[in-house]
């Protein structure tokens, strides 16, 4: 019931793009497993006329993209990072063409509107959803800056890259001490056997 109501969305913006239809018709019958733990677990088939079905099979999907929740608003507002977020299993190829479609796909949801409200209207809400959702990008990019700087300033829960840097050079320092005391061991232990 959930999947049909996640592929409509889907196919309804692969419909206005027959680009993208094409290019996943050379995947038809391939299937692809989305997981956003806890959100979504969907495995998809590529249909022969480029869309997306539902698989409803036990076997393992040809690619599977995972990510997690807090990378979905990078990937909504198409953001480059967000996209490297992605972790891939499986066929890389149709995995790597399946995220390179998903970039350029961005639904005209004001075109939508207009022909239910109006083209006025359809603009207004169209932009002001823009700048809301713009807002709730920047408050979880802020919040999760704070967050980040205050584990490390304020309560010191995670480590600065530098003090991460200053402990590796610090232990490969006293590594090399070990190294030349037991060079100078072996070699004392060497000469009072003689």
């Amino acid at each position: 019931m959930f999947a049909a109501y996640t592929i409509l969305p889907i196919n309804y913006v692969l419909h206005r793009e027959s680009w993208a239809r094409k290019w996943l018709q050379s995947y038809e019958g391939k299937s692809v497993r989305i997981r956003i733990p806890p959100l979504v677990d969907l495995k998809m088939v590529v249909l022969a006329n480029g869309e997306f079905g539902y698989s409803s099979d036990n076997h393992e999907a040809d690619a599977t993209l995972s990510c997690l929740p807090s990378v979905l608003p990078g990937l909504i507002a198409h953001d480059e990072s967000a996209y490297d977020a992605i972790d891939i299993a499986g066929n890389v190829m149709f995995a790597e063409d399946l995220i390179t479609i998903s970039k350029s796909l961005k639904p005209d949801i004001e075109q939508e509107l207009s022909k239910f409200i109006g083209d006025i209207p359809a603009h207004r809400l169209a932009k002001a959803g823009e700048s809301l959702f713009q807002w709730h990008i920047n408050l979880v990019k802020n919040l999760s800056d704070t967050l980040g700087e205050y584990w490390s300033e304020e309560q010191p829960i995670v480590a600065k890259p530098g003090d991460l840097r200053r402990f590796f050079r610090q232990t490969e320092v006293v590594r090399n001490n070990l190294d030349q005391l037991e060079i100078r061991i072996n070699h004392l232990i060497q000469k009072s056997s003689i």
